[in-house]
């Protein structure tokens, strides 16, 4: 049953997240710390860590949180973060892999190196640290591995081809891993958030690939304003913190969870409706 409550270890079980300077990252990291679990926040940057460290003190669970540098692009930082991890704790119970950014812009004016950028973080660091925490849960025979997706790896948008693909690439990994794991006891997650309020988009607004001359500018534009209006509207991202925490309370959590503003009823639009409805609908919205 999805409900039913996991068996969790006698001692505090170790969470290992990454990206947790903003975003999901800081606010699962606190609302896991609150929960109890020992949260290992993960971020490129230790100068970041003020945001987190000043949080947890002001909740009171500074014991529960602790920091480390890691750059889920470079292998050695990876291995070194897990290894430090394994001396510590001989454990790692739940892997939050939420890291990543969006790049925005249309498919002709984006770079091919920003293509390999976007998927070196979104896609292969991913799996380069789920490599590295596989054989540790095989081993102990339970586990979690949520990996924060987004609705853009259940639909592609206009003008954000190259995050859409590295979340799609996501979503195809997470589903054939789960199956790989399940007979471990290990369980793999996919958490898919629709518009929420994070400095994702911000960051991804202002590395926007194009140019006055492109022949995609209007489009684009309209797409730009499009995704400003969800943006402030968007639902608070506690809500993905506190749906992963519940996600790792579960003894056997679902493959898939969809939240947000329009999730469901757009991934709904898409496998119910004849393409050429769903395609007038969206290009209607923009």
């Amino acid at each position: 049953m999805n409900n039913q409550t996991a068996s969790l270890p006698t001692n505090p079980p170790i969470v290992l997240i990454t990206g947790t300077s903003s975003g999901f990252g800081l606010l699962t990291a606190i609302a896991l710390g609150k929960a109890g679990y020992h949260v290992i926040a993960t971020m490129r940057d230790l100068s970041k860590q003020n945001r987190l460290i000043e949080r947890a003190t002001a909740e009171n669970i500074i014991q529960n949180i602790e920091c480390m540098q890691l750059d889920v692009t470079d292998e050695k930082s990876i291995n070194q973060t897990i290894k430090t991890i394994l001396a510590k704790y001989q454990r790692i119970d739940v892997l939050v892999n939420n890291a990543g950014y969006a790049v925005g812009g249309c498919v002709e004016d984006i770079p091919l190196e920003v293509w390999r950028e976007q998927f070196e973080t979104n896609f292969f660091g991913l799996i380069t640290l789920t490599q590295a925490v596989l054989p540790i849960m095989r081993q102990q025979k339970q586990g979690k591995i949520i990996n924060i997706s987004s609705i853009s790896g259940r639909l592609g948008f206009p003008g954000y081809a190259a995050y859409s693909a590295s979340k799609f690439a996501v979503e195809g990994f997470s589903e054939s891993l789960r199956h790989e794991m399940l007979p471990f006891g290990v369980y793999v997650v996919i958490v898919e958030p629709g518009s929420y309020k994070t400095e994702i988009w911000d960051k991804g607004f202002a590395n926007m690939q194009t140019s006055p001359e492109s022949a995609y500018r209007t489009q684009l534009e309209a797409v730009l304003r499009y995704s400003h209006k969800a943006a402030k509207t968007s639902p608070d991202p506690q809500l993905i913190a506190d749906l992963i925490v519940r996600i790792t309370a579960k003894a056997s959590p679902k493959l898939r969870y969809p939240l947000g503003k329009g999730a469901r009823l757009s991934i709904w639009g898409k496998a119910l409706l004849p393409l050429k409805w769903f395609e007038w609908m969206l290009h209607k919205l923009l």
